[in-house]
């Protein structure tokens, strides 16, 4: 097929948009660089630097090689939770206005299928865990509710103009693809910043509560390796139904506490990395795990890269790589 990968040089975009590649796809990304790198497109895509606002019509005008695109993935987004706080309107502007436009040039263009890298922020503070597709949305931050209220927009959409449609919501994404990993400018992920101590970047980690109700006394979360997430990218395009909007929670259904990350980059690094405990944080749930069981069903996705000390050396691999180390 021919697909567009928007924010196709970020973090996991970049991964899916070497797998796709690798998978005889042809692949063009959209990216206008604000976050991403032009050295994570993988060789042979091509790159359009600009951003979804003032080029999405002239890309799928244009298609691939004059041929009309087959499907968009769209991973072009902001999602920093704290600055999404204090900087809504970047966050409305940029991930629901622009997913609007993106929307309505597919609408113009005949582009029939859509894959949206969606989030459990969706969900907020849920109530049970492991956290269904069922279960009530409560985002507690701006990004969660831009995220949400774009779902709802592909929703419209697809019962009015016949759009196949996926979003996909997951929790925390990890690991590397070869040169394909996590750089961000900002770093708010729990392995990164633990392997930062590693590098000499900072002195300690920091552990917010450990007197939560878990197994430790620190907080679970779920951990998805970026490489079967963006496998579950490429089912979903496969399996998306015309006039239809499916949602899937992706993640490896076990969670890792914030003490079996550090123990897990402990002994990936044989670094020691210090710990400083800290006062919990306002609406930090205990354990926040994913259901897959309907992508498993109905996508026939499932998580080949759980292991928590793999999953941390494809990482640390990544990190040192960049440093030269």
């Amino acid at each position: 097929m021919r697909l567009l990968v928007t924010g196709g040089a970020g973090y996991v975009g970049s991964v899916c948009a070497a797998r796709l590649a690798e998978s005889g796809h042809e692949v063009v990304v959209l990216d206008d660089l604000s976050a991403g790198h032009a050295d994570a497109v993988p060789d042979g895509v091509r790159l359009v630097e600009a951003g979804i606002d003032e080029a999405i019509g002239d890309v799928l005008a244009g298609g691939v090689d004059g041929a009309p695109f087959d499907g968009v993935l769209h991973f072009a987004a902001k999602s920093l939770v704290g600055e999404s706080m204090q900087d809504p309107a970047k966050y409305w502007h940029g991930n629901v206005v622009s997913s609007v436009r993106l929307l309505d040039a597919m609408r113009e263009h005949g582009t029939p299928r859509l894959v949206f890298s969606s989030t459990a922020a969706t969900y907020g503070e849920p109530e049970q865990v492991p956290v269904s597709e069922s279960a009530p949305t409560r985002p507690t931050n701006t990004y969660g509710a831009t995220k949400l209220a774009v779902d709802h927009a592909i929703t419209s959409y697809a019962a009015a103009h016949g759009l196949a449609a996926v979003s996909l919501r997951y929790f925390n994404v990890a690991g590397a693809y070869g040169r394909f990993g996590e750089r961000h400018g900002t770093e708010t992920h729990l392995i990164p910043l633990v392997l930062q101590v590693a590098l000499g970047q900072r002195e300690r980690i920091q552990v917010y509560g450990e007197d939560w109700p878990t197994e430790d006394g620190t907080c679970v979360r779920d951990y998805i390796h970026v490489v079967d997430l963006a496998d579950a990218h490429q089912l979903a395009l496969e399996h998306a139904v015309a006039g239809e909007h499916r949602i899937y929670n992706l993640g490896n259904g076990l969670g890792f506490s914030v003490r079996q990350v550090v123990e897990a980059c402990r002994e990936v690094t044989g670094h020691p990395i210090p710990t400083a405990l800290a006062p919990r944080r306002a609406g930090d749930p205990a354990v926040l795990v994913a259901s897959s069981e309907k992508a498993r069903t109905e996508l026939g996705w499932k998580p080949e890269r759980v292991d928590l000390t793999g999953i941390v050396s494809d990482a640390w691999e990544f990190t040192r790589s960049l440093r030269g180390v």
